[in-house]
């Protein structure tokens, strides 16, 4: 008998998750209805958070109007097109109304002279009709080509500051909101050139245009059509800043979906051996209901917006007819008048209807522009000092000079590390794990900067180097190896793309990886999938050895580096380790002594701290907590106990 499903627990369902996204919706708005003292408090904090958001998203409309600056002329040509358009669109009512009053209702004119004058004005009104269209077809081809452009170079951008944003930022922002960011929300800030720019300018334009004519026609007419307009506007923008921050919650909530969703299809085999595969399914199903949930919420308070539009425009037809209707019958109005004012009514909201119509789409592309330019806006990781200088091409020492590191201030991992380590030479790092033996390794990386104390290179401070010259010194291969999805050569030569297939091949068999890529199905050229899912754990650890050997560095670290290697490839590898590791400053961290025990240096770490250095030997013959751990370790392998402790 199955057991029955246990309810899910309060909040974790979509309408729960729905209901309270809609109190915190609404006690945001209703904040001004407390007790008088609280309220005044509250409400003079709201004001100045929502000054301080527009001036942020004013500055952000600046950043956007700036990266259109190297497109200025293709946005002129745009805007002239457009304009051009606008203008054709504005005189063709005044053809209706000349046809109509002029040639048909003209009883100056005999039947031949009407039709004389019909063909020609109809012939020229087509070719307005026509040549309107054709350039309107031309604005949205440069429209898109412009929109194209501008997308790339954004996302260009974008992704070039991903790439140097610190890795605290990365982690905190998990690959599901970086993918959004990069995907949907470029995509949804390319409105943005029509929606903020040229469609208010355009609607100006037609709207300064329109009520002149108006005006010029018919006065009273004119002031009956434009008698709505300020109270729509006003009904639009009021809409505009309630339904922004849904469309926020939204982008948001999409950006929590899509990395649980890069998290579960990178851990399938973990979902699939705990049998999770319904609560997956289920924790992506309820999300994406809660995103529908609040779509609907969005919609809702835009169709009171957009039928109150469709009443307001019925309106006013009914209305200039039936009161163009009794000017025509008081003699103060033609029946081309009438026709005109019909079709300039339209041309004269249709900038404002366009406006309302797009009005959700203008929310989402602002919140997406938002969340764009505050990644552009994150200052970048460790960036160059101006005094900075290259880095040296060889290592003649790497010093520490009592280096601290703290992740969370006050919690060091490492503390008052002091060691100088020879160019050339080996340093291996033991200790339990937390001891501090990768951040000592990510220190060297420069992948963190110490928080006290500082590492010296050939006597300069690492960050008086440029730091991609520095990191051109260096290679890592580490525990949890990462492959990426191509072709075994593409993955040996990531770290010099230059390389020769003879360089790849070299690298490849001081890895020991050459003989079992030659038993792949295509050799070298066998694609491994994403993050080499297709190869063992031994045979993904030796193509990043090769990975690292072909970049040739300066500075080497291995991170447990053959760790997942069977004891045979391991031999194989350590019996070529001293012509690996020759000339090269080399940090290993390890268990295995066959892996240490052959190091210039050890360095004992517990809790971030140094408490034993010294080679194998003296280490041994100190008979301190590093012979202890050589024993427990010969203790439980079982054979050559005696000969590693003497």
């Amino acid at each position: 008998m199955t057991a029955p499903t246990p309810p899910a627990p309060p909040g974790r369902t979509s309408r729960e998750r729905y209901h309270r996204f809609v109190d915190d919706y609404r006690h945001r708005r209703l904040d001004a209805l407390v007790d008088a003292a609280e309220g005044r408090r509250l409400l003079g904090e709201e004001r100045a958070k929502a000054n301080g958001k527009g001036t942020a998203r004013r500055d952000r409309m600046r950043e956007y109007v700036r990266w259109l600056r190297p497109h200025r002329w293709a946005v002129a040509a745009f805007f002239a097109l457009a304009l051009t358009r606008a203008g054709l669109e504005m005189i063709e009512p005044l053809f209706m109304r000349f046809i109509v009053d002029r040639v048909l209702l003209n009883r100056a004119l005999d039947a031949a002279a009407r039709l004389s004058r019909l063909n020609a004005v109809g012939l020229t009104f087509l070719t307005v009709i026509v040549t309107s269209n054709l350039i309107n077809a031309f604005k949205d081809n440069r429209q898109r080509r412009l929109n194209a452009r501008v997308m790339l170079t954004l996302r260009r951008a974008l992704f070039q500051r991903f790439l140097h944003l610190p890795l605290s930022t990365l982690y905190d922002m998990k690959t599901g909101g970086i993918l959004s960011r990069l995907s949907g929300d470029v995509d949804t800030t390319s409105g943005l050139l029509q929606l903020a720019i040229v469609s208010p300018s355009l609607s100006v334009i037609r709207l300064v245009v329109a009520i002149v004519v108006l005006l010029s026609i018919n006065w009273r007419l004119a002031l009956t059509a434009l008698a709505i307009i300020p109270g729509v506007m006003v009904i639009s923008f009021v809409s505009s800043k309630r339904v922004r921050p849904i469309y926020r919650s939204i982008r948001k909530d999409a950006e929590r979906i899509d990395g649980r969703v890069g998290e579960t299809f990178s851990g399938i085999r973990v979902v699939r051996a705990f049998r999770q595969e319904m609560h997956e399914l289920l924790d992506y199903m309820r999300g994406r209901h809660t995103v529908l949930r609040k779509e609907m919420f969005a919609q809702r308070r835009e169709m009171v917006l957009w039928t109150s539009w469709g009443v307001l425009l019925g309106i006013v037809n009914v209305v200039i007819v039936w009161y163009g209707g009794y000017l025509n019958l008081r003699g103060r109005a033609s029946i081309g008048d009438i026709m005109a004012f019909q079709w300039y009514t339209f041309l004269l909201l249709g900038p404002v209807w366009q406006i309302v119509n797009s009005f959700s789409e203008l929310q989402r592309s602002l919140a997406a522009m938002e969340r764009v330019f505050e990644v552009l806006g994150m200052p970048e990781d460790k960036p160059d000092r101006p005094d900075a200088v290259d880095a040296p091409r060889v290592v003649r020492e790497i010093r520490f000079e009592h280096v601290q590191f703290e992740y969370r201030e006050g919690r060091p991992v490492v503390r008052d590390f002091d060691v100088t380590v020879p160019g050339g030479s080996v340093v291996a790092l033991v200790g339990r794990s937390g001891a501090g033996k990768t951040t000592v390794t990510d220190l060297v990386a420069r992948f963190h900067d110490p928080t006290r104390g500082r590492i010296v290179l050939n006597g300069i401070d690492l960050r008086d180097l440029r730091l991609h010259t520095y990191r051109d010194l260096l290679a890592i291969v580490q525990q949890d190896v990462f492959l990426f999805d191509g072709s075994v050569r593409d993955n040996i030569a990531y770290g010099r793309l230059d390389a020769t297939d003879a360089d790849v091949l070299d690298a490849a068999r001081r890895a020991n990886a050459h003989e079992f890529i030659e038993r792949l199905p295509d050799g070298y050229e066998t694609f491994i999938g994403e993050r080499g899912v297709k190869l063992s754990g031994g045979q993904q650890q030796r193509l990043a050895i090769a990975r690292a050997l072909l970049a040739r560095p300066q500075i080497l670290i291995l991170d447990e580096a053959t760790s997942n290697l069977d004891t045979e490839s391991e031999q194989l590898i350590q019996a070529s380790m001293a012509t690996l590791l020759a000339g090269r400053t080399t940090f290993v961290i390890a268990h295995r002594l066959s892996t240490i025990r052959r190091a210039d240096l050890i360095l004992l770490l517990e809790d971030g701290a140094v408490v034993e250095r010294g080679t194998h030997d003296e280490l041994m013959a100190a008979r301190g907590t590093y012979y202890d751990m050589v024993a427990r370790q010969m203790a439980v392998a079982g054979h050559e106990g005696e000969e590693a402790l003497r």
